[in-house]
């Protein structure tokens, strides 16, 4: 597979950007009269979900045509060829699908760029707030709208965590025991639910402090998100503090914790 440094994702942020507002763009034209069907394993997928996939993959082919795709609904059909090594894209065409069935805004789009197993490169749009959040490795992360004139991005950062103060963010949706357990070792923290990827980006632009997931989920469901908080300055590691493995067979993430302050993570996980 082709390798693509942080110069060359630096190249491609601004087309990358602009293919996720388009596929923002598609979902959203869709909204209102999505249907739904289940997939083999259960989970649902609506005609948002492939009208974005399509404008993704047709998009990325023309940008970037040597570089493999894996995205969502096409690797439920054929598994992809990921190796430790090399390139490709990594794709959510619409992340929290449950939420965008039920009405909620709390949807994105996500693209990664995984090289040699780790996330460089993450965009995640919410289409219904006309709002990306993207990053690169060692280039820092920014907010810029995807609508309306003024498309200037701004810099985002994680935040110290505070010595008297956790804010936590978990999944509406999938809250597994596993998860609950171990936030009971934060009494105090003030908690919040919220659906996709958004989680990330609050812990990106230092509205929280902690992102915990003890479940598996999907590599796709969480590389954008890894790369840009980690761009803006925080760390995401599995609960041992080992690094993530991103291309394995089943292409799942067992377990993971993000933190705004990479000084809390080490602390936590030392004394795990």
């Amino acid at each position: 597979m082709p390798s693509l440094d942080i110069a060359a994702c630096a190249d491609m942020m601004d087309g990358l950007t602009e293919i996720a507002a388009r596929a923002s763009e598609a979902i959203l034209r869709v909204a209102g009269n999505a249907r739904v069907r289940q997939k083999d394993d259960g989970s649902p997928v609506t005609a948002a979900d492939e009208a974005s996939e399509a404008v993704i993959y047709e998009a990325l082919a023309r940008l970037a045509p040597s570089v493999p795709i894996v995205s969502e609904e096409q690797a439920c059909q054929n598994r992809p060829q990921t190796g430790p090594t090399g390139s490709y894209f990594l794709v959510d065409p619409l992340d929290g699908t449950r939420e965008f069935i039920t009405g909620s805004d709390e949807y994105t789009v996500n693209i990664a760029v995984v090289t040699d197993g780790v996330p460089v490169l993450g965009i995640i749009t919410a289409p219904a707030a006309h709002i990306a959040w993207r990053g690169i490795l060692g280039r820092g992360a920014d907010r810029l709208p995807i609508a309306g004139d003024n498309r200037a991005p701004a810099t985002i950062r994680t935040r110290p965590r505070a010595a008297d103060k956790l804010v936590a963010v978990v999944s509406r949706s999938h809250l597994d025991e596993r998860t609950k357990a171990f936030m009971t070792r934060f009494p105090h923290a003030e908690l919040h639910q919220c659906g996709s990827s958004v989680k990330f980006c609050r812990l990106a632009e230092g509205a929280a402090d902690l992102y915990a997931r003890l479940a598996p989920t999907h590599d796709w469901d969480i590389a954008a998100g890894h790369a840009i908080a980690a761009a803006a300055g925080g760390k995401v590691t599995g609960p041992d503090g080992s690094p993530l493995t991103y291309g394995s067979p089943n292409l799942l993430i067992p377990a993971f914790l993000a933190w705004g302050d990479p000084a809390a993570a080490e602390f936590i996980q030392g004394k795990s």
